[in-house]
This record gives structure tokens, C-alpha cells and sequence, in this order.
């Protein structure tokens, strides 16, 4: 008994086109016909499913960038805020410093009435100026803590106005897009499920093509039907009256010349 053979599955490459499939694209469970219609349908859902995209604009993209926005500007807010902390916190240390030193030149000048010699007496004054410097530059530290936080809380205000303005704008948007979304929802669902109908019964080589296909063109057409009668949907380029009669015979895919694209028998309208 004869071993039955086993196809061999090529990998998809990602350069792939409608052209370099051609050959292979009737080797399927469905008829070429079939296919081709089923390729054509998936077009115009996904041309429909464009339109309502299209409906909302930018919407999506500045509602994205609004939100990234507001959240880099609250990190900003929590990094002043840590600053300030900080800065507090120095203020209560240079304070405590402060006030060590104070107690120490106070120590210092106490012993001043009980010294022995000059040496001693020379020594404690020594001490006593240390510790004033000391005093000193503390005191100077909580001077420019004490600015920089009244500097960061300037900046803190006019990062939260930001953040208010900004979280308006976004409110207005948010508004704005899911009012259009709720309008276009049923629609959109209901396209999407014929969409994945179609895709189910394409192999994926060629919704591989398809879809690269799609994004190279401005307009996002893959699969067009003849134009007028003799031009492609597509490009608009005439199209030779020998292919015009294949495409009328759906028995083949017949790819644009000019552009890449397939035509399909414009009776599938």
C-alpha cells in the first residue's frame, strides 16, 4: 500500500504579496470563486470598519497622549513633593544642629570663668568660635532650605493648574470619543463578526498578503473589483481586455499589474 504524502507547509514570509501566492492561492478547500469572494467580502468590512475608525479621528491618540501626559506630570508632583520633604527634613536637622551648637558655646562660656591659664582659656575660645561657625552655617542651610521649598511649592502650583487644565481637556475628549464609540458599537460589532467570519476561511498565507497589502496603500484596499469596466478599483490603470475576461471567470486570482492588488468580478458587488 502507497504511503499517502504529506504536504509540506512552507513558512510565511512577511514580504510576501498577492503575486508571489498566485500560484498557490488555488490550492484550497474552497473554490477560487468562493475564495475570492470571501476575499472580497473581508475588504469591505474592513472598509467599513476604516470609516467608523476614521469617524474618530484623532481622538484615540490625543486621548492616549493626554493621559500620558497627566501621569508624567502627577509623577512630577510627587517627585516635588519628595523634594520638599526632604528639604524639611534638612531644616529640622540644621535646627538640631543649631541648637547643639548653642548649647555648646554655652557650655564653653561657663568654663571660661573657672580656666587655670592662657593655654586653657585659648583653647576654649577656639572651641567657641568652632561651634559659632558651626551655628552659623546651619543656620545658613535652613535660610536656603527655607527658599527652595517656597520655590518648589511655586512650582508645585503651577504643575497642578496643569494637571487641572489638562484633566479637563481630557474629560471633554473622553466625552467626545465615547459618544462616538456608543453610536458606532452595534455597527462595529457586527462588522467585526463578519470580518472574522471571512478571515476564518482564508489560509493564512494569504491573509498574510492581504494584510500587508492593506497597509502599504493609503486607501487600505487589497482586493478591488474592475472600475468603469475596464480600469482597476485600485489604481485606476486599464486593466488588458484578456485579464478582464479571467476576472469574469472567476477561475483565477488576477493580481493589478500596476498596483499589486487582486480584481475581483465587479458582479460580487
Amino acid at each position: 500500500m502507497a504511503k499517502k504524502t504529506k504536504k509540506i507547509e512552507t513558512p510565511i514570509d512577511q514580504r510576501e504579496t498577492f503575486v508571489s501566492i498566485q500560484k498557490s492561492f488555488a490550492d484550497s478547500d474552497l473554490s477560487v470563486a468562493e475564495k475570492l469572494k470571501t476575499l472580497y467580502a473581508l475588504q469591505q468590512a474592513d472598509t467599513e470598519i476604516d470609516k467608523i475608525l476614521q469617524l474618530r479621528g484623532e481622538l484615540p491618540l490625543e486621548v492616549e497622549h493626554l493621559e500620558t501626559e497627566i501621569a508624567e506630570l502627577k509623577a512630577k508632583v510627587a517627585r516635588i513633593n519628595e523634594q520638599i520633604e526632604q528639604a524639611n527634613a534638612d531644616i529640622a536637622e540644621n535646627k538640631h544642629n543649631a541648637s547643639e551648637s548653642e548649647a555648646q558655646i554655652e557650655k564653653y562660656k561657663s568654663q571660661l570663668d573657672n580656666i587655670a591659664n592662657s593655654r586653657e582659656y585659648d583653647s576654649l575660645n577656639k572651641e567657641i568660635e568652632n561651634q559659632d561657625l558651626l551655628k552659623q552655617i546651619a543656620e545658613k542651610n535652613i535660610g536656603e532650605a527655607k527658599e527652595f521649598i517656597a520655590e518648589k511649592k511655586r512650582d508645585l502650583e503651577v504643575v497642578k493648574e496643569k494637571i487641572s487644565v489638562r484633566q479637563d481637556d481630557l474629560k471633554v475628549k473622553k466625552e467626545e470619543l465615547s459618544t462616538i464609540v456608543e453610536s458606532t458599537a452595534k455597527e462595529e460589532e457586527k462588522l467585526r463578526a463578519q470580518r472574522d467570519a471571512c478571515a476564518a476561511k482564508i489560509d493564512a498565507r494569504t491573509m498574510s498578503a492581504y494584510e500587508r497589502i492593506r497597509q502599504s496603500c493609503n486607501n487600505h484596499l487589497a482586493v478591488v473589483s474592475v472600475f468603469n469596466g475596464d480600469s482597476c478599483g485600485g489604481c485606476f490603470n486599464t486593466i488588458a481586455p484578456q485579464r478582464l475576461i479571467d476576472i469574469a471567470s472567476n477561475k483565477k486570482m488576477i493580481i493589478c499589474e500596476y498596483c499589486g492588488r487582486i480584481l475581483v468580478n465587479p458582479d460580487f458587488e
